[in-house]
């Protein structure tokens, strides 16, 4: 059932730690291997920087090669700059896509990031059976068990979930919450039989594939959306942003020096915090548990 109420005017008191307005997670989406390609899928995937599609019956190699900069050089490019900023990040990582580089997932781990499962492959999931889907999301979890050395806690499809995601994912066990959701600015629940499941919306706006690239852009909008979230923050009603990220897109160079003067703002700003997405989770559970 849909809700159009949430928590209407009867926001929670949130108090997040060390008193912040704004707890920022900053979202990796390492999908760089995963998408649809037409050497194995008959058809050649869409979100990259060239407006030109080639004919549906021809393979492009180079939509190919922009998604493989993500990978070869735009990952590194955003984990150094998280190093050298010391903040945290949340991987949405499709298993497929550590299978092509697993040394991203060592790297990622080793440095105390925190896995979301993408799913198998970047796909659509409403093109599956019940079966075919709770078949991959098996298979996705023995996947990131080999790669990143422990299964995923959290779950995110691409694009959206199918009507039958979210009962596969609490049947299936083991996920704290999922992210298939952008409607709120704070976690929730929701009820599932018996189980109360917590969602952590994600968001689609404060993303690097939205809207125009220009870097000067992508900085001032996700800038102009903290501003107002830690106004918000400081008169007493404290929220969540969710910063998507793509390799291949914000891994570039000028875009990724936008997301350095973002970050340095948010810190200098004071008042933050930059949390992992399970960070996040742990919090709302232990503060706000499921009634």
């Amino acid at each position: 059932m849909r809700d159009f109420i949430g928590y209407g005017r009867q926001i929670p008191k949130v108090t997040w730690p060390n008193g912040a307005n704004v707890a920022v997670n900053l979202v990796v989406n390492y999908e760089e291997g995963s998408e649809y390609s037409f050497d194995r899928d008959g058809e050649n995937d869409v979100p990259v920087e060239a407006p030109y599609d080639f004919p549906a019956d021809t393979r492009d190699l180079s939509r190919e090669s922009m998604y493989e900069y993500g990978s070869r050089a735009g990952i590194w490019r955003l984990m150094r700059l998280f190093d050298d900023l010391d903040v945290p990040c949340t991987f949405y990582a499709c298993a497929e896509a550590f299978e092509k580089n697993p040394e991203v997932a060592k790297y990622a781990r080793a440095a105390g990031y925190d896995l979301l499962s993408h799913g198998l492959r970047w796909n659509e999931v409403w093109r599956y059976t019940r079966d075919e889907e709770r078949q991959n999301i098996r298979r996705a979890i023995e996947s990131f068990e080999r790669t990143w050395g422990e299964r995923p806690r959290a779950w995110y499809c691409r694009y959206g979930a199918s009507v039958n995601t979210r009962e596969l994912v609490v049947e299936e066990g083991g996920f704290v919450y999922d992210s298939d959701a952008y409607n709120d600015d704070l976690p929730y629940y929701i009820p599932m039989g018996d189980h109360r499941q917590l969602v952590i919306p994600y968001s689609l706006t404060y993303n690097d594939l939205q809207g125009d690239k220009s870097p000067s852009l992508f900085a001032d909008y996700i800038t102009r959306a903290f501003d107002e979230l830690w106004r918000e923050g400081e008169n007493g009603f404290p929220k969540m942003m969710s910063i998507g990220l793509h390799p291949r897109v914000v891994g570039q160079a000028a875009r990724a020096n936008a997301l350095r003067q973002f970050i340095e703002h948010a810190q200098a700003t004071g008042k933050v915090w930059f949390a992992r997405r399970m960070d996040i989770a742990s919090h709302w559970l232990e503060h706000h548990p499921a009634s």
